[in-house]
């Protein structure tokens, strides 16, 4: 393929990227954006295989088929709740790759390049470098949370401020060392010192991170890979990577920022603060997270009746409904509450789940209509005048500490105010505290009823009873 065939690839690719970002913005037209970005990556790997820069088929071929059997195998396979570690592993794998590109762009004995080229090369290789090495290890990080193996309480340790700092500083050293280096074999040394101490960066600036900022930490992470595969096109002059990879870097950066929005908090206070940290032990905060009183548990038949004869409902899913899949019986008794004549309704937290928009996806797969799937400050002024209120597996987006108790770890976030309904029935496991290791005083309203057991179960259980 000639340049000029390639460069007209490429521009339809990237007017395809941009195309679907544009329709991932609403639910309605999600799908179409999603082949827009598949169409786009298509056009993309192809022009590229057949540009005359590949030449060696059998080795490219060598790596892209077994990696496109294995994606397309995870894909099909992994469950919608393991959907957060997915995206967090395919992170990591753009900011390992920058890595490795930034290293194999240096040592190019082919390079030859002097002056300023040669200065704004290495710069591109130290930055791509740095962003890939924090992205690939805080990537990890991030999976090892989502999965449960990497507990998601925040790591707070001694002078963490002053570490962040430090390492910082000897990352502009090792820059300086790197820029200064006479020849390769003296450049080498600082740049692997960098990544090393960008690795432990990463990981620390993730651990730092507590449980409940997960939605905003892969949405981050999604913009760390955007800028490291932005990085890389500069490195190997790919026009289209550097277009791609600045779209994804800015476009998470602006979802960062409107959810940290919708918290009532700074991106900042996100990458470097201990939200959800354990309070000490006789402290405000560990005070206020005890139990505050005795809880009302509801049954299956009283929950069915209820439901029966209200006439204005909202549902309130959480990541408990992601883990029990209950999305579809869920749809099930909005729709026969619908038939009996309420107005059925579901309200989103920006934050719900472990992954930005996570419910609108589970609720799009249960084939919830649009019109009724409402976000928090939408649906927040309605609930005074809601006779019932059902919440599905979540808790600290339902969590009234948040706005009146200055002593809990989540003040001033903003929830859905289900308190205010005439009657909130929980749907939850056990009394056991959600992500952010808050205790709800929620539970223990006058108002407030405990559907107890596996989601999955009870939902199927009160659909029964519905259908009667």
């Amino acid at each position: 393929m000639s340049f000029g065939l390639l460069t007209v690839a490429y521009i339809i690719a990237g007017v395809l990227f941009i195309l679907s970002l544009g329709g991932l913005s609403t639910q309605e037209s999600a799908k179409r954006g999603n082949w827009y970005g598949i169409l786009g990556m298509a056009i993309a790997i192809i022009a590229t295989a057949l540009s005359s820069q590949v030449t060696g088929y059998g080795i490219l071929a060598a790596s892209v088929l077994p990696a496109a059997l294995i994606g397309a195998f995870v894909a099909a396979r992994v469950a919608m709740t393991a959907m957060p570690q997915l995206v967090a592993m395919l992170h990591s794998f753009v900011g390992i790759a920058a890595v490795l590109v930034g290293f194999v762009s240096f040592i190019d004995p082919n390079a030859n390049l002097t002056g300023a080229a040669k200065i704004i090369h290495e710069v591109e290789i130290y930055i791509g470098v740095f962003i890939g090495a924090i992205t690939f290890t805080g990537s990890i990080v991030a999976f090892g949370k989502l999965q449960g193996v990497v507990r998601s309480k925040p790591l707070l340790l001694p002078g963490r401020h002053l570490m962040n700092i430090l390492m910082m500083a000897a990352v502009i050293f090792f820059g300086w060392m790197f820029f200064a280096a006479p020849t390769m074999d003296q450049g080498i040394l600082p740049l692997m010192i960098m990544t090393l101490i960008a690795f432990v960066l990463g990981i620390h600036l993730v651990m730092s991170i507590g449980g409940a900022d997960m939605p905003v930490v892969v949405s981050m992470l999604n913009s760390y890979s955007g800028w490291a595969a932005a990085a890389t096109g500069f490195m190997l002059s790919n026009d289209l990577l550097i277009v791609t990879g600045a779209l994804v870097g800015s476009s998470g950066a602006i979802l960062s920022y409107i959810m940290c929005k919708a918290m009532a908090r700074s991106l900042m206070n996100v990458i470097f603060g201990g939200f959800g940290a354990a309070p000490a032990p006789g402290s405000a905060s560990a005070k206020a997270a005890a139990p505050a009183g005795e809880v009302q548990s509801i049954t299956v038949d009283e929950t069915a009746t209820v439901l029966k004869e209200a006439r204005s409902v909202i549902i309130v899913p959480g990541y408990g409904m992601a883990v029990a899949r209950a999305q579809h019986p869920i749809w099930e008794i909005a729709n026969l509450l619908k038939q009996n004549g309420a107005n059925v309704r579901f309200a989103i937290h920006p934050v719900a789940g472990r992954l930005p928009g996570h419910m609108n996806v589970l609720l799009a797969e249960a084939n919830v209509p649009y019109d009724i799937v409402l976000e928090m400050d939408e649906i927040n002024k309605d609930f005074p005048e809601t006779d019932v209120v059902l919440i599905v597996g979540a808790n600290d987006i339902v969590n009234p500490g948040a706005l009146d108790d200055p002593a809990s770890p989540i003040y001033g976030m903003p929830v859905l105010e289900v308190w205010k309904s005439k009657l909130t029935i929980v749907s939850k496991r056990s009394m056991a505290a959600g992500y952010a290791g808050v205790d709800n005083p929620l539970f223990y309203k006058e108002n407030t009823k405990m559907l107890f057991g596996d989601a999955k179960v009870t939902v199927d259980n009160v659909l029964a009873q519905l259908r009667r």
